[in-house]
């Protein structure tokens, strides 16, 4: 399942509405509305995202949060790593193998770490690596 899949899934749900007639009101059928809620359909359309905010009468924040996740549904990812430094690569190859055997504790530490590197990113505009990413780094093994 993919974050905007479960997101509408449960927005869905909690306002007791029928998957048939979400798709209907979104002129789509009911079989990819359903296999984009399970995350077995790429990332949504930009008239897709409208459609659903304006079904489930979204604004501001939430509104912002849904399309955010919508970017960051896409099951199938690809990353490219050329021009960066070998460990670079070698995380990406690692986590595309290993994904699947991580803990829910690995994927939360995992997330955190990266939305630390975001929030710097965005305070600084440059990536930076912090003692707290060296700590964690030599306390987990990495």
């Amino acid at each position: 399942m993919t974050p905007f899949g479960e997101r509408v899934r449960r927005l869905r749900r909690e306002r007791g509405l029928m998957l048939k007639d979400m798709a209907a009101h979104l002129g789509v059928s009911s079989a990819y509305l359903s296999a984009l809620e399970r995350g077995e359909r790429g990332k949504p359309t930009w008239t897709l995202i409208q459609g659903v905010l304006q079904y489930f009468n979204i604004i501001w924040d939430e509104a912002d949060e849904l399309a955010r996740l919508a970017d960051l549904s896409e099951p199938r990812v690809k990353v490219d790593t050329s021009g960066t430094d070998p460990k670079t690569t070698l995380l990406a190859n690692r986590l595309a193998r290993e994904i699947r055997g991580l803990s829910e504790n690995d994927l939360e530490n995992i997330l955190a770490i990266l939305d630390r590197a975001q929030e710097r990113e965005r305070r600084t505009g440059v990536a930076v690596r912090t003692p707290q990413d060296a700590a964690y780094d030599s306390s987990s093994g990495a």
